[in-house]
This record gives structure tokens, C-alpha cells and sequence, in this order.
């Protein structure tokens, strides 16, 4: 099997993708359809209105990051996201019902946007920790690359089918339908082959329910990915804002944004598949992405038709998902197991939690001053988010010139990121997680070289 698919040798990696797949896709149909429907039947082309239900969507897992990553970890992640599954179900249900009958509202479409925002806040961080559950430690970052390709796969097909069943159907049998896929992953999470998980710590003292953020403070190079991943979800990853108000730009209806965010997929499932061809995800990869997101963006925010804006969107696309791939799967791979949910609540927390700032700000923007405007806010956050990383790696002393070419940089990864207090010994991946968690800090030395898949860690003096 190729380097890009090697988790699919595990059974339960298998099964998990094709239900993610399914997943997906009803979920991509939902979210084109809900967008649509706050925008075009809620109200009055009002991309503020559409701002408000995805900060009310997103907000919760900002709000719950310490008590859902605590979940994550003390209990099992499986019947978690059996649980999440069904009452995301529901909901669907709920909203479908309501718009046959024509009696929703704008407030009542609030009330279910904050609805689902409560239960994904326990389905992300369980869903992204459990990915690292299904295969060998040396598979995780390919597990994370393969199921960001579910995802952004599904994308390439869900809201295309969704534009066509709107203005086929009408919007209330896209919430029913996407209620019957979420089916597939409750399917997919009951066949699992439960023995053959990779065991875990089960954390559970409540006491330690902060230890993840204490972590994450010890940790400089986790907090600049976590500064740059909030830009991006506050500013440049409104999507359904940007996309709904450009095809309405261009005198589109629903099938025309629906078409524009399967073509953003194109690019985006070629970002996670060229993610999981490396064999680690690294730091330099996030910097690069987010500057290549500001820089596309703003190029796409001049483009005079529908195509041409829609070509430019493979790109977003492209960086995009390379940008939270890999930063994914850094925070993932260089996190200790114990703490991993813990962690990655406050990464979702992060992501996620940026939107209730930024989708606001954006959609009263586009309403403003018109959706190419609100695509550069967009391209600020992510060459914010590039200045980050990049101020930091050079104040760490990470960037320097390489002796024998004049102008060309390269990114130093082996160097320390945090200050020890007392000498440590030279200890394997496994005894490191162990003494992660501990209150004194230490800093990490990469060892391994770019031609070698060697992933030991030293804790030095």
C-alpha cells in the first residue's frame, strides 16, 4: 500500500473513513442549505443575519473547551460520538420538519444553530482525538491528512447536490436527507472492532481537568499554531459567507453556490492528500500556507465573472486545508496521549471559536461594503496569521540563511522551544509523554532528520 493510504491497512481505519465519508457529505449538504436559507429566505440577503447563526453554531465549543476535553479524555470516544451522532440527527430532523411546514423563523434557526453548537463542542474534540485511536502512532499524522480528505472529499460533492435539491425540492429534504447520512458514521462506530483500538490513559481526576491548558503554556510552539489557527477561523475561513454573497454578486442562485463550494473542494481534498504523502507534519508547512491563503484571496477578491473567481477558489481551497491539516496533525503527533483530547478541545476551542468574533464582523461587512471587501478581512487573517509564525521563528533563532546559497531561508525545526529548569536525560517518545505532563518545564529537542523517519525526543539540559 502507498505511503498516502498506509492507515487504510487497519480494518478499523477503513470502516471509519467510509462513514466519515457519508457523514460528510449530508453534512456539507446541510451547511449549503442553512446558509441559504438564513440568507435568501430568513431575511433579505442579510450576510450579518448569516454572521450571527454561525457565531451562535460556533461559539459553544469556545465556551465548553475545558469541561469537553475533560470528556474526551476520561470517558470512551466511541459512545461519545455515538451520542453526538444521534442528537445531531435529531436536530436535522427538527429544522427539516420545520421548513416543510413553513413555520421557521429566524430566531427559531438561531435556537438550532446554538443547539448544534452545544453538541458538537463534545463531537469535535472526540472526533479528532479518536482518529489517533484507530491506528499506530506512526500512522497518526497520515490518519489525520486521509480524514481531512473525507471531509473536504465530501465537500467537493454535498453542496453541489444541496444547490440542485434547493431549487429542486426546497431546503427542508436537505435536512432530512443529511438526518439519514448521519446514520452511516452511528453504523460505522458500532462495527468498529473495539479490540483493536490503541489503548489509552483514562484520566479520572477532575482536578486535572486545567492540565491541558497548563500543557499547552509550556508549550511557545503550540501557542504560536494556536494564535494562527484563530486568525483563520475568525477571519478567512467564513466561507458560506463569502461564497453565498459572491455567487449573489454574480446573479447566481442557490445551484451557483453550491457549485462554488464543491470547486473550493477540488483544491481542498489536494491539500489533504499531498498532507498525508509527508511523513510529518511540520511547522514551515503552516507558515507558508496561511501567507499563500492572504495572497490567493486577495487575487480572487479582483476577479470580474463567476469562473474566474470560482478557478481562484481551487486555490483558497488548496491552502487552506494544507494550513489545518497540518497543523492538526502537529498538535496531534507532538502531544502527550494522556493529555491529546484535552488538547485538541482547546485546538477545535481555538478554530472554531474564532468565528463567533469574526463571522459577525465579516458578514456586516459584505452587507456594507460588498462580499470582495469582506474577502480582504479574509486575506488580512491569514497574512496576519503568516507574520506570526514568522516573527516567532525568527526571534527563536529558527530562521537562518543557509551557507551555501545567498538568498535562500530554511526553517531550523530541531531547536529547542521552551526552557528546562533542571537536566533530564535522554528519554524515548514513550517515557517523554510521562514526564510531559509534569509541572516542571522542559524544552524539546527534534531529532530527526529530513531523509529519516526518526521521531526521537530529547529532553536535555
Amino acid at each position: 500500500m502507498s505511503a498516502m493510504f498506509r492507515s487504510f491497512s487497519s480494518f478499523n481505519f477503513r470502516v471509519w473513513f467510509i462513514g466519515a465519508l457519508v457523514s460528510n457529505i449530508g453534512s456539507w449538504m446541510q451547511s449549503t442549505a442553512q446558509s441559504w436559507v438564513v440568507l435568501t429566505q430568513l431575511t433579505d440577503n442579510d450576510a450579518g443575519a448569516m454572521g450571527v447563526t454561525m457565531a451562535l453554531q460556533f461559539g459553544p465549543p469556545l465556551v465548553l473547551v475545558g469541561w469537553s476535553g475533560w470528556v474526551t479524555d476520561r470517558f470512551d470516544r466511541r459512545r461519545i460520538l455515538i451520542v453526538t451522532q444521534v442528537a445531531l440527527l435529531a436536530l436535522s430532523i427538527g429544522i427539516g420538519t420545520l421548513l416543510l411546514l413553513d413555520v421557521m423563523t429566524l430566531p427559531l434557526m438561531y435556537c438550532f444553530a446554538l443547539a448544534m453548537g452545544l453538541v458538537v463542542a463534545f463531537d469535535n474534540p472526540a472526533r479528532q482525538a479518536f482518529v489517533s485511536d484507530l491506528v499506530a502512532r506512526e500512522n497518526a499524522s497520515n490518519a489525520v491528512a486521509l480524514n481531512a480528505a473525507s471531509f473536504n472529499g465530501a465537500r467537493m460533492f454535498g453542496p453541489a447536490v444541496a444547490g440542485l435539491l434547493i431549487v429542486a425540492v426546497g431546503t427542508g429534504w436537505v435536512f432530512l436527507i443529511n438526518a439519514l447520512t448521519y446514520l452511516g458514521m452511528i453504523v460505522a462506530l458500532l462495527a468498529l472492532r473495539t479490540g483493536e483500538l490503541i489503548p489509552r490513559t483514562m484520566d479520572t481526576a477532575s482536578t486535572r481537568l486545567a492540565d491541558g491548558f497548563r500543557y499547552v503554556a509550556r508549550r511557545p510552539d503550540l501557542l504560536v499554531v494556536f494564535a494562527m489557527v484563530f486568525l483563520m477561523g475568525a477571519l478567512a475561513m467564513n466561507f458560506p459567507i463569502f461564497a453565498s454573497t459572491m455567487a449573489l454578486e454574480f446573479g447566481e442562485e442557490a445551484d451557483g453556490f453550491g457549485l462554488l463550494s464543491s470547486i473550493l473542494a477540488i483544491g481542498s481534498l489536494a491539500g489533504a492528500l499531498l498532507a498525508a504523502r509527508r511523513a510529518r507534519a511540520r511547522l514551515r508547512v503552516v507558515i507558508v500556507a496561511t501567507g499563500a491563503f492572504g495572497v490567493v484571496t486577495i487575487i480572487s477578491s479582483t476577479m470580474p465573472v463567476y469562473w474566474a473567481y470560482a478557478i481562484c477558489l481551487v486555490f483558497v481551497g488548496f491552502t487552506t486545508v494544507t494550513t489545518l491539516t497540518t497543523a492538526n496533525g502537529y498538535v496531534q503527533t507532538t502531544t502527550d496521549a494522556s493529555l491529546r483530547g484535552r488538547v485538541m478541545a482547546l485546538y477545535v476551542a481555538i478554530l472554531m471559536g474564532g468565528t463567533p468574533l469574526g463571522a459577525p464582523v465579516v458578514g456586516w461587512v459584505a452587507s456594507e461594503f460588498g462580499p470582495r471587501t469582506a474577502l480582504l478581512v479574509g486575506a488580512a487573517g491569514g497574512l496576519a496569521a503568516c507574520a506570526i509564525g514568522l516573527i516567532w521563528v525568527t526571534a527563536s533563532g529558527r530562521l537562518h540563511r543557509r551557507d551555501e546559497t545567498r538568498f535562500r531561508f530554511e526553517l531550523d525545526e530541531t531547536r529547542p522551544i521552551s526552557i528546562i529548569t533542571r537536566a533530564q536525560p535522554i528519554v524515548t517518545p514513550e517515557e517523554f509523554s510521562d514526564q510531559a505532563a509534569e509541572t516542571t518545564p522542559i524544552r524539546l529537542v527534534d531529532d530527526e532528520d529530513d531523509d529519516l523517519d526518526d521521531d526521537r525526543v530529547a529532553a536535555r539540559r
